[in-house]
């Protein structure tokens, strides 16, 4: 999904993509900020970033960092599905086999 902003230019309106960063990059500037060895208009200017979204980026870095170090856990809905897809695999092949050895009696 790509948003677009308007821009003003001189004698019109420009259409602008909305930059899209990579989970490393927001990393790396959220742990930037994280350190506090420079000020948020600092990273603002090296990074091209606005310091609010540094702010938030560094904000969830400190909330959910620990995350990181946490056993990664499946989505419980789709492990769900999984589980329920291999029962009825399992139940299909019991009857397939049931079936062959009735017919050829």
């Amino acid at each position: 999904m790509v948003y677009l902003h308007k821009k003003k230019e001189n004698e019109g309106i420009a259409m602008t993509k909305k930059k899209r960063h990579s989970a490393k990059f927001k990393f790396t500037v959220a742990l930037e900020a994280a350190k506090e060895v420079k000020t948020l208009n600092e990273l603002s200017s090296q990074f091209g970033i606005h310091s609010a979204q540094i702010s938030l980026w560094k904000k969830q870095l400190l909330e959910d960092g620990d995350g990181i170090f946490a056993p990664h856990k499946k989505n419980t809905g789709q492990q769900k599905k999984l589980d329920e897809l291999h029962r009825t695999v399992g139940e299909l092949t019991v009857e397939k086999d049931w079936l062959k050895k009735k017919l050829h009696l």
